[in-house]
């Protein structure tokens, strides 16, 4: 597909509800951040906004948008974008509301299309709108008071055509799911609640382990919400993660436990914490992902050799230590698996079929195996003698290898496959 020319952008945010804040963010201000994150080439955004730009407006947006602010001269809807029109000199005007969340996927996907598109809001009735056209409005489209009702007329008129469902991939390959393109206004706090916690659900995996899945996501909630109102940086919460994850590294190694496993669930919170914050927020960075997926793949095999030294009485010829060794060796060869698997297909090894997506819930990886050793070390305390904790690190060292073979199993199985799982 061919790259887009330069776009123009209409932003009406003339109404009180671009104010609104979602995750710590004026609607206005997301909408912004969507457009200088989309990539596209853009020409102009004219955003119509009766005090003009606001007071605190982030100079990232000042300097990287090519941003014209203008009073919307207390005329109606299709006049302000009849002269948005006027101005582009036939060339397509991307309309936008600044009083609804808009699914960022949804910019590139209008800059592409070919001729004049509607997308509306899933919710009944749909009271927000995004319209890419070009050329003059029709007659039957005075009077429209909102975008909502004008994009509707220009539909029901014939003079534009909605989105249709097979022209937008839903897939998000990072994410490993299916997520349909939204669209939702927010008229009351009730409405912006309820988008925060859909917002905040979707941006979790479809596939992932069952601490991440069922356990920590009330956790996650309460924490990501007041950090972003405080406009916490995600990395600085990634940072306080790397240090809870290596100060657990040597309490692990001379067996103290519970202090290690502390840090090691305050780091494993926190790293479902920060790539939230930076989704929701539109602060995800270079740095941030570096740090973060760095982090991910680098600490677990230390947290292994730390534990299996403690099992091992601090030998470091001991069995339990060389079986870390091994376990660090598999680990490493599977990780490269799972990067050459989405070198060949496209997405992850852990999200191309529902059965991969099951198996993840329990695939040997940081969580699992730190909750596997924390319940064992429970039933050592609480039944001195039994060697649970030995025992079941042994059997990580076997998941491990049987999570490997699988997974070389599968790239093999699907190694000229590309293409995109199912939605479901």
């Amino acid at each position: 597909m061919s790259a887009a020319p330069p776009l123009r952008v209409w932003i009406d945010a003339s109404s009180p509800g671009s104010e609104v804040r979602v995750f710590g963010l004026t609607l206005l201000e997301r909408l912004l951040q969507a457009l200088r994150r989309s990539g596209l080439a853009l020409a102009e955004v004219s955003v119509e906004r009766p005090r003009g730009a606001p007071a605190d407006l982030r100079p990232e947006l000042a300097r990287e948008l090519p941003l014209r602010w203008c009073d919307p001269g207390g005329v109606g809807v299709a006049e302000r974008v009849g002269r948005a029109l006027d101005a582009a000199a036939g060339a397509p005007v991307l309309c936008l509301s600044a009083d609804a969340v808009l699914d960022p996927r949804l910019l590139p996907c209008f800059a592409l299309l070919a001729g004049n598109r509607a997308f509306f809001s899933p919710l009944a009735p749909a009271r927000a709108a995004l319209l890419r056209f070009a050329g003059r409005l029709p007659a039957s489209a005075a009077g429209c008071k909102d975008l909502p009702a004008l994009a509707r007329s220009l539909v029901e008129a014939g003079a534009a055509s909605e989105l249709a469902a097979a022209e937008f991939d839903t897939y998000l390959v990072d994410l490993r799911r299916h997520v349909d393109p939204y669209l939702f206004p927010i008229p009351d706090a009730a409405s912006r609640d309820r988008v925060e916690r859909y917002l905040f659900d979707s941006n979790y995996k479809g596939s992932t382990d069952f601490l991440t899945k069922w356990v920590y996501p009330p956790l996650v909630w309460r924490m990501v919400r007041p950090l972003a109102r405080w406009r916490v940086h995600p990395n600085w919460v990634t940072w306080v993660s790397i240090v809870a994850t290596f100060a657990a590294i040597p309490l692990f190694a001379v067996g103290a436990w519970v202090p290690g496993l502390a840090l090691g669930y305050a780091m494993s919170v926190l790293d479902s914490v920060d790539g939230k914050l930076a989704r929701l927020t539109y602060t995800y960075s270079k740095l941030g992902g570096i740090l973060d997926h760095g982090l991910d793949i680098v600490h677990p095999p230390l947290w292994y050799m730390a534990w299996g030294l403690a099992l091992g009485d601090g030998s470091w010829t001991s069995a339990p230590f060389v079986a870390s060794l091994w376990l660090l060796a598999i680990y490493a060869l599977d990780r490269g698996l799972a990067g050459l698997f989405r070198w060949r297909t496209g997405v992850s090894i852990h999200g191309f079929t529902p059965l991969d997506e099951r198996l993840r819930t329990f695939v040997s990886r940081r969580n699992p195996n730190l909750a596997f050793i924390t319940l064992a070390l429970l039933v050592d305390w609480l039944v001195p003698g039994t060697g649970a904790a030995l025992v079941t690190f042994y059997a990580i060292v076997a998941w491990q290898v049987a999570c490997f073979a699988w997974h070389a199993a599968r790239l093999a199985q699907y190694w000229n496959t590309r293409l995109l799982p199912e939605p479901g």
